[in-house]
């Protein structure tokens, strides 16, 4: 029997690949850590999560959805932090979102790949696994 070489992905460790339901789930683990490291597809997939989950619940009841913002808030800012983290940057980038014009550096760098190799804030590791 042949074995099949197994590919690695894009990243470069195939422990940083994660799905949507892995991402939602680390979304709300790690409720409050604001250390360690956020993959691109952990943070872009909470983020649509949370995007279309607002959406929805607007649209169903507005007070759900306000009660869904204010719960997304605190692991929605940490999962910025950890994303900029893997990036090698200092989480506190994340109060330039204060500033109009500051949004446009923040999307630029959580599309930007992440550092393969251990970095300051930690191992090339997802936060929570």
């Amino acid at each position: 029997m042949t074995e099949v070489p197994v590919e690695t992905p894009p990243s470069g460790n195939p422990a940083r690949q994660v799905e949507f339901a892995d991402a939602v789930k680390l979304f709300f683990t790690n409720y409050i850590a604001f250390e360690g490291r956020s993959s691109r597809g952990a943070y872009w997939w909470a983020v649509l999560f949370v995007v279309v989950g607002q959406i929805v619940l607007d649209l169903i009841i507005p007070f759900l959805g306000t009660l869904f913002s204010l719960a997304t808030l605190i692991p929605g800012i940490g999962l910025g932090v950890r994303r900029l983290h893997d990036i090698g940057r200092s989480g506190w980038w994340t109060l330039i979102a204060f500033t109009v014009i500051g949004l446009i550096p923040l999307i630029y760098w959580a599309c930007q790949p992440g550092e393969r190799s251990e970095n300051r804030f930690g191992p090339d590791v997802e936060q929570g696994r």
